[in-house]
Parts: structure tokens; C-alpha cells; sequence
């Protein structure tokens, strides 16, 4: 496998801007993911995957790619599926990517411009990486790695598989998505044209990492009416939505935000509050692996909302929750256990260290595998998404680009 390969494609897919924009309102929700699409699409037939075996949603800008099973196989071998998103996310920006190249990292700073300071001291993942080749950003832009190392590594494992057609394998699947980053990643999803029995999304993070459990989500929208009267006439008149809303965030334990939780811990995450004296909207997400634990935090915002309404007469405190996304260990444990299993063995085979994670979000895989196809996150290799410190390794995509190899084989642990 040459590395050259897979860091090739690398480099040619972050230079296309694929940000996605959650406040169009379309599908996709930018017209430059289909940009990347075209280059997928180009590639996938000039690797001699016949056009029949194609197949791209062209409204909603998904690709679904289909290499066919070796002759002789049998027909029970399970039909693999391998799932990566073509959008990066809009929090920071994604336009005129230029990457650095540091071969034979020494494990010092690394200086990305912009007054931007890569330090293991605040990264202390790059250590693991000593001798190797990181990509980094300039530190003006992200690089892309979310999810365009995941989308690498599935190309360059279909060019493989094609290139050497005595390879035995089952079918194996590929689906490229749009707007992952904004939540809408499986929305125009087609199961039926998907004919895989199983699937791994490959936009995880660190080597190694497969994760089958995640947050279960929702969202919070608190719309807080008061009064607004002239404050040199406000005594007894004036009720200010600013000063109530922030006794609501008040009351949210302390212990239970984003910057004091980790590993399984759940959280509310107040990210945006806009108003003035007469209304005030915040915006909360609701995080927790534990399904009743996420009931409780739904049921404690909303005792919050009422009895600070109750405590302040004159206000109307408004909270719309809608759920999001469930965890997705309930569809892989214990009924598709073989799926990790799978996994893991063939990690062990290929030299990776596998290790598991919960993820401390949500995954396109989650929402599939509520749709019916059973579908785990794996490692894609990268740090330190939707910002400008992010890096990914080298040496990483070549070793995950031969575990998507090794994975659909079809030999089990």
C-alpha cells in the first residue's frame, strides 16, 4: 500500500471547499459539496467500476458505489458497507486549505502561521506521532481531515480491490454524504439503494478508536418574554428577559456543562443567547449516554423554565425540546457484536492497537443504525476537528486505508 496513494487524494480533496451552512435550509445545504462529488464520481470510474455500480443522488448530492463480490464467493458472506462525508464543518474556515507537510516530526511546537502554535503541551496526541508525517493546517483555515481523510481511505481501499481483482472479498458498499456536520448527514439517505447488511462510518478520530456508543441528543430552544418599559419609569413595570434568562442557566449544575464533564458524563451546553429587556432566546443542547439520565435532564430544564416563571410574575418562559439522535449501543450490543468483533480483529491483524470510545457526539452511524443498518464509527486519523489546529498523520491513513482492506477480506477474529 503506498502511502502516496492515499495522502495524494488527500491533499486533492481538502483543497475543494465543501463547507456546509446550516441556515440555507436546503439539501445539500451548500452547492460546493457537489464539487467534490464530481472528482469522487470521476475517480470511482476511472478505477473501472462500471457505471451501472454507481449511483448519485443528484438532488441531494449522495454517492453510492457498489464493488461487486469476487467470482465464487458465497452468496451468505455479508455485504460490507463503508460511509464518509464529503462536507466539513462551518466553524471555521474551510476555503484555500494550505497544508504543511512535516516529515520526521520531532515532537517540538510546530509554527503554523498566523500567530498559531501547534505545542504538545496544549496537544499532547502529537507525542504519539514522533517520526512520523504530520499534516497540519497554516492556521488560517481547518484542514479537512473530518471528514476527507475518511473519504481517502475509502477511495484508496476501492483502488485496491480493483486493481487486484484476486483479492477475495464479499460486496462491499461505499456511500459518500453531504452536511454530516449539520446534523443532516442521513436525511435523504436511501437504505434501499444502500445494499449492505452492515456498515462502518470511518470518521473517528486517533488510530485504533471504534466506537459503538454515543449521546443521546436533544435540543433546547427557551424563548424568555418580558417587559420593556423606559428603566427611568420601570419600578414595578420593567421585566428583563436578559436577567431572568440568566437565572435559568444559573440553575444548571455546575458539574453538568460541556468544560466539566468527560468520558460517559452528560451535559447541557448553553451555545448561543440573543435578546434585549423584552425577549431573550437561549439555545441549549442536551447531552447523555444513559437513557434515562437524558430523560432526567430534559425533565430538570423544564422544572427550571417553570419555576423560575413562577418565580418571576409578569414573564413567559417558553421550552420547545425536540430529540435529536439516540445512542446507538442498543442497535450494535449484543445482537451485531460480531460487527466489533470484526473490527477489532482485523485492527489486530494489520498492527493497529484498537481501543473503544464513546463518542462525545453524535455519528451519521447512530441515525443508521435506528434505520436498520448496524453501523460502528472506526478511526480516520485525525485531531483536533472544525478548528485550526487540527493534523492528521500520514503513516495513520496508509494503516486505516489497509484495515478497510484487511475489514473487507472477510476474515473474522
Amino acid at each position: 500500500m503506498s502511502a502516496d496513494n492515499v495522502t495524494g487524494r488527500f491533499l486533492r480533496y481538502i483543497a475543494v471547499d465543501t463547507a456546509s451552512d446550516e441556515s440555507t435550509g436546503t439539501s445539500p445545504s451548500t452547492m460546493r459539496q457537489f464539487d467534490l462529488a464530481e472528482i469522487l464520481i470521476d475517480e470511482l470510474r476511472s478505477m473501472g467500476i462500471p457505471g451501472e455500480d454507481i449511483r448519485f443522488d443528484k438532488e441531494h448530492c449522495y454517492i453510492y458505489c457498489r464493488i461487486k463480490a469476487s467470482e465464487g464467493i458465497d452468496e451468505a458472506t455479508p455485504k460490507i458497507g463503508f460511509i464518509a462525508h464529503m462536507d466539513t464543518s462551518p466553524e471555521a474556515p474551510g476555503k484555500c486549505v494550505s497544508p504543511k507537510i512535516i516529515e520526521n516530526y520531532d515532537g517540538s511546537d510546530i509554527i503554523l502561521g498566523a500567530g498559531k502554535v501547534l505545542s504538545p503541551e496544549n496537544f499532547p496526541d502529537l507525542k504519539l506521532y514522533e517520526g512520523q508525517t504530520l499534516i497540519t493546517t497554516d492556521g488560517t483555515t481547518l484542514l479537512g481531515a473530518d471528514d476527507k481523510a475518511g473519504v481517502a481511505e475509502i477511495m484508496s481501499m476501492a483502488e485496491y480491490f480493483m486493481a487486484h481483482p484476486e483479492e477475495q472479498h464479499g460486496e462491499i458498499w461505499i456511500a459518500f454524504t453531504p452536511d454530516e456536520e449539520i446534523g443532516e448527514g442521513t436525511k435523504h439517505f436511501d437504505i434501499e439503494v444502500f445494499g449492505a447488511d452492515f456498515a462502518y462510518t470511518v470518521d473517528g478520530g486517533r488510530i485504533g478508536e471504534i466506537s459503538y456508543e454515543n449521546f443521546n441528543a436533544a435540543s433546547a430552544n427557551i424563548t424568555v418574554t418580558g417587559r420593556n418599559v423606559h428603566p427611568g419609569d420601570a419600578y414595578g413595570k420593567m421585566v428583563n428577559s436578559l436577567r431572568i434568562a440568566g437565572i435559568i442557566d444559573s440553575l444548571i449544575p455546575s458539574d453538568e456543562r460541556p468544560e466539566t464533564t468527560r468520558d460517559h458524563e452528560g451535559f447541557y451546553h448553553l451555545f448561543e443567547m440573543n435578546g434585549a429587556c423584552g425577549e431573550t432566546v437561549m439555545r441549549y443542547l442536551i447531552r447523555d449516554h444513559d437513557g434515562d439520565k437524558f430523560e432526567e435532564k430534559k425533565a430538570r430544564l423544564r422544572s427550571i423554565c417553570g419555576k423560575v416563571m413562577a418565580d418571576n410574575p409578569g414573564s413567559v418562559i417558553d421550552a420547545v425540546i425536540t430529540d435529536t439522535y439516540y445512542n446507538m449501543i442498543s442497535r450494535i450490543i449484543p445482537e451485531n457484536e460480531a460487527i466489533i468483533d470484526r473490527c477489532i480483529g482485523a485492527m489486530k491483524r494489520v498492527g493497529i492497537e484498537p481501543f473503544t470510545e464513546p463518542i462525545r457526539g453524535g455519528t451519521d452511524g447512530a441515525t443508521l443504525s435506528f434505520m436498520g443498518l448496524p453501523c460502528p464509527n472506526i478511526c480516520s486519523g485525525g485531531h483536533n476537528y472544525h478548528g485550526v489546529y487540527e493534523f492528521v498523520c500520514r503513516e495513520s491513513m496508509e494503516r486505516i486505508t489497509a484495515l478497510l482492506i484487511e475489514i473487507a477480506r472477510g476474515k473474522q477474529a
